[in-house]
């Protein structure tokens, strides 16, 4: 194995600094979006108000598509930082990438993951700490 590494050095360095890239960003980009949820984001009342729709259909497909992808770079990411032995800061990743990305079945998906201890605790830490109210998740009988 190290052989090949160091017959792929350029690949090699390459990996290594998008993973530093990608480690930090989840960095930035985690507390950035716990921050923005309203503490009601997980209640079924809740109504959802489609901030796009006052947008040119050209900018709203480019931006939808953005978010998409940068939420599918942040679940990968979450993946792989979910191989070593403590997961917390992987699943809350994992989460914020479903949060900004849009398929069916997505809030039921985000229940499942937020209701796990290590991160619904990781989550109101954040938000404790940026002055924001704890949020309300609903029991498992609601989803």
């Amino acid at each position: 194995m190290v052989d090949w590494f160091l017959a792929h050095e350029t690949l090699t360095w390459w990996l290594v600094g998008l993973s530093v890239l990608t480690f930090v960003g989840s960095l930035i980009a985690i507390p950035l979006v716990v921050l923005r949820l309203p503490a009601d984001y997980f209640s079924p009342r809740r109504s959802e108000s489609d901030s796009w729709r006052g947008r040119h259909p050209v900018a709203r497909i480019v931006l939808k598509v953005l978010k998409n992808l940068c939420g599918f770079i942040l679940v990968l990411a979450g993946l792989i930082m979910s191989i070593p032995p403590m997961p917390g800061q992987g699943l809350l990743t994992i989460l914020i990438g479903l949060s900004l990305m849009d398929f069916p079945g997505k809030l039921a998906l985000e229940l499942r993951i937020v209701r796990l201890k290590p991160v619904h605790k990781g989550i109101n830490w954040i938000r404790a700490k940026g002055n924001k109210p704890p949020l309300n998740i609903p029991g498992p009988e609601t989803a």
